[in-house]
């Protein structure tokens, strides 16, 4: 390998530390630190000689490593805890359809524990009111609902 490449493999490796820790930066969750890690210990082999085999695997094994021991923790750390609110008690249970639900032309209102919601079905297919549901999810303010 012709050393004018050698010579500059330190600041290769730097540059894909400096990308690592801005794409870092960049996101809420921890998604490229571990080749930040890696390009440093890269650059120590490299200011210690290391051939670009060396390098690669050093940069490699210790990329590895470091998602290997800390990925866990940084899952533990970062998981978030879904907050359930009252709006969840409506799914899974029935209801009756106030206005004929028709996703093509955005129009449906269902009635579930006495509230009236807008509604839209799963399927595309129009319901009609008086039709009997069974409410699926909500997206928003919208019940996604199909038939009984």
């Amino acid at each position: 390998m012709p050393d004018n490449i050698l010579a500059a493999m330190p600041f290769v490796w730097l540059v894909l530390v400096v990308i690592a820790a801005a794409v870092e930066a960049a996101t809420t969750q921890l998604v490229s630190i571990w080749f930040a890690v890696g390009g440093i210990a890269a650059v120590i082999a490299a200011a210690l000689g290391g051939d670009l085999f060396v390098q690669g695997g050093v940069f490699l094994a210790v990329t590895v490593l470091t998602l290997v021991l800390t990925r866990p923790l940084v899952k533990k750390i970062t998981k978030f805890k879904k907050t359930e609110t009252n709006a969840d008690r409506y799914v899974g249970k029935p209801g009756i359809v106030t206005e004929e639900i028709n996703n093509t032309t955005g129009h449906g209102q269902v009635k579930v524990f006495g509230s009236i919601w807008t509604a839209r079905s799963e399927g595309d297919t129009v319901i009609p009111a008086g039709e009997n549901v069974i409410v699926k999810r909500i997206e928003g303010v919208k019940l996604i609902v199909d038939k009984q």
